[in-house]
């Protein structure tokens, strides 16, 4: 028999084990999904979201001891209900979600600091370093990725972490402060699994850091710069490029393309707010040895909270980009508070994955930390994507394989408000299922000869 669990639209059901299906039942009129564990794509690295200056600050200052501990646990763990994020990612100095806009090397205005004497990782002590710390105790094996939001100011055209872009004579020190950040993080007991060289390089935001970075820029600081640099490092610390929307391809296609560049590069970066998902695929095909990540994809007031938000994230986010190809998944915020904050500009709409009251620190657990759920607590690192049916009547499907124990684990939406009747097949086995409407379900079972 194959285990599951549900979440339906308005959370009456959420995460919740319901009645095994057994095999052998057969309903003709049903949808048929077939799982074919023998079609082997990506491996799973992980699932998550962003431990931002905000996610942190809630977490380390508006919550109790208690209450944190049990949070973290709970985000990171997989004892009891833990739900096992594997993937996070830090800012590199301030994004729109932080208290008060800074870099890692502010000096006065007019003012440069080629040397980076005045590189210090302090704005990160009272909240980020403690909080990823923690998600670390919890999970040791928690894979950190980092990306800046902007250079720091004396590095840019405008001279502000607002617009601009890098001035070519600080390419080197650009790339030198990033390689001072891993070091300061290593020494803090904090391994940087990999970096992106800028947030959503085509986009400068009037309100918050931000900074544009063309194709040719990001392969010139990473071919002769950053990419040599890291190469002679103690530690073992990826490059992604681009770290942004799914429309233009043709960016990361740019620096791949680039031979000195291409070989630092060990994969792409994708932000989920413009394009198709099957952007990922397109680059992939084109260079089979970069690996893909959705980077960031935030869940908002925009979208229908009780109807389409849990059926959408999880049909977009976590079935879409893993089926294209995406080694790891990460939302954007971790925590936000109940006016969506904190942030200093930026986005004003987005919702976090967890919400933290903050007068006293309760949790409430969105649809993106379902949709997420739904697949990290049950797909463990290694894991193989594996072929699966494709699309077909309001219900999406992707299929993992876990190498540990042979456990085969389905992720289903059915988007439709009707219930859907699932036939799922695996080698000469079958069991069917009614998915309610608007819902998502987990199934999990070993695979035939396991």
């Amino acid at each position: 028999s194959a285990r599951v669990w549900i979440t339906t639209a308005d959370h009456a059901q959420a995460l919740a084990v319901a009645p095994e299906a057994r095999f052998g039942q057969e309903e003709a009129r049903a949808i048929h999904i077939e799982v074919d564990t023998d079609q082997r794509y990506q491996r799973m690295l992980g699932f998550g979201a962003a431990i931002t200056d905000a996610s942190a600050w809630l977490i380390q200052h508006r919550m109790s001891p208690t209450q944190r501990d049990a949070l973290l646990r709970e985000l990171f763990g997989r004892e009891g209900d833990g739900v096992g994020f594997g993937f996070t990612r830090l800012t590199i100095g301030a994004s729109d979600f932080s208290r008060h806009h800074y870099s890692l090397d502010d000096v006065p205005a007019g003012e440069s600091d080629p040397e980076l004497a005045h590189f210090s990782i302090a704005p990160n002590r009272g909240d980020v370093i403690p909080v990823t710390r923690a998600a670390l105790a919890v999970n040791p094996d928690l894979k950190v990725m980092a990306s800046p939001w902007s250079a720091p100011a004396w590095m840019k055209t405008t001279d502000s972490l607002i617009q601009g872009t890098l001035q070519p004579q600080y390419y080197d020190a650009f790339a030198r402060y990033l390689v001072r950040y891993v070091d300061a993080y290593a020494a803090e007991g904090i391994p940087i699994f990999a970096l992106t060289l800028q947030n959503e390089p085509s986009f400068e935001p009037k309100d918050y850091p931000g900074m544009r970075l063309s194709a040719q820029a990001r392969a010139q600081i990473i071919g002769l710069h950053l990419g040599p640099m890291l190469a002679q490092h103690a530690t073992t610390v990826q490059i992604f490029d681009w770290d942004h929307n799914w429309d233009l391809p043709q960016e990361p296609s740019a620096v791949l393309a680039d031979p000195v560049a291409s070989r630092y590069v060990s994969a792409v970066a994708w932000h989920c707010y413009a394009g198709e998902v099957s952007a990922q695929s397109q680059v992939h095909d084109a260079y089979p040895d970069k690996d893909a990540y959705l980077t960031e994809c935030s869940g908002g007031t925009w979208e229908p909270v009780k109807s389409g938000g849990l059926t959408l994230q999880a049909r977009q986010l976590v079935i879409g980009t893993t089926r294209n190809w995406a080694r790891g998944v990460l939302f954007w915020n971790l925590a936000l508070d109940e006016n969506r904050g904190p942030h200093a500009g930026g986005c004003d709409t987005c919702r976090g994955i967890v919400t933290i009251d903050s007068r006293n620190g309760t949790v409430t657990r969105t649809d993106d930390y379902y949709a997420l759920a739904h697949a990290s607590r049950f797909v463990r690192p290694g894991a193989w994507r594996v072929a699966s049916s494709e699309a077909q009547s309001d219900v999406d499907n992707v299929a993992f394989l876990n190498p540990d124990d042979g456990s085969i684990v389905l992720v289903v939406t059915n988007s439709a408000a009707a219930p859907r009747e699932v036939s799922i097949g695996e080698a000469q086995r079958r069991f069917a299922y009614t998915l309610p409407g608007k819902s998502l379900a987990t199934f999990v079972w070993h695979a035939a000869g396991r």
